[in-house]
């Protein structure tokens, strides 16, 4: 026969109050570390896509100089030139060796206007063009 205090134990041990906290507790850890790996891979993901757009935006900014002085040195020479005017115009003359697929024009106005135009095309991307315009006088 049973008494009134004593528990009958079938299958499982009862479990403390410190027991259940402890079991409560077990992974935790791991969980923590888990999220920390997943912000700071995030983090990692970002700086690498920045520094891509940064590599992209120097690159371009680099044509984009060299654009200009390619302009501004033909004005120049065009100035200096020796002999008629109409002599400095050129249609699509080949500078791929100073930009990527490059070309440079210059045309002339009856009002004396030079203008010159540089155009690149990176690989996989829209045409790029830089202009420049002077007016020309006592040559």
């Amino acid at each position: 026969m049973i008494k009134q205090n004593q528990i009958m134990r079938i299958g499982r041990p009862i479990l403390k109050a410190s027991n259940l906290k402890a079991n409560a507790q077990q992974g935790m850890a791991l969980l923590e570390s888990m999220i920390a790996i997943v912000i700071f891979s995030m983090g990692i993901l970002a700086l690498a896509g920045l520094q891509s757009v940064l590599v992209k935006s120097t690159s371009d900014a680099k044509y984009r100089a060299e654009a200009t002085f390619i302009a501004q040195q033909r004005l120049g020479l065009v100035w200096v030139g020796s002999g008629d005017l109409a002599d400095s115009a050129e249609v699509d003359t080949d500078i791929s060796d100073l930009l990527p697929n490059g070309t440079r024009t210059v045309s002339i106005s009856p009002e004396r206007v030079v203008t010159v135009t540089v155009s690149w095309q990176l690989p996989g991307e829209d045409e790029h063009t830089y202009s420049a315009n002077a007016r020309v006088e006592g040559i």
